[in-house]
């Protein structure tokens, strides 16, 4: 059986953020097992799963990325809508936009130090929707 439905977050400022909670709170009751696959329909923010427990984490994330792919580049041609676009594109495709993780007894099988990540790209990326299908 597969089920789909779309979740809507709330606007969160730009960085990574734990989801979980909001996600399950969204969800149908899970089958006992199974499949989620989740998929952020937009191309300046991402999903992954990374540590859950420690804070400094998901800082050290976003000056890495921010290293890695900077804005106001002048070889950027994609600038209408504004410096953090471009990168926030790059950034995205760099770590994807789906994920899926194992059910198991009706609850996400997630490590003991895993959490699921909104990575917002954006200075003010606005509501964002996942698309949460489940195989079971």
């Amino acid at each position: 059986m597969i089920q789909q439905i779309e979740i809507t977050l709330p606007a969160y400022p730009r960085g990574y953020h734990l989801i979980d909670s909001e996600i399950e709170r969204q969800l149908p009751n899970l089958p006992g097992v199974g499949i989620l696959n989740l998929f952020i329909k937009h191309t300046s923010a991402a999903l992954s799963i990374n540590e859950n427990a420690d804070p400094s984490v998901r800082d050290d994330f976003e000056s890495i990325m921010n290293n890695l792919v900077p804005e106001n580049e002048d070889y950027y041609t994609h600038v209408f809508e504004g410096s953090d676009d471009m990168p926030a594109h790059i950034k995205a495709s760099l770590i994807g936009p789906d994920l899926s993780i194992p059910i198991s007894k009706g609850r996400l099988n997630l490590g003991t130090w895993q959490g699921v990540y909104l990575c917002e790209f954006r200075n003010r990326g606005g509501k964002r929707k996942i698309v949460a299908t489940i195989y079971s």
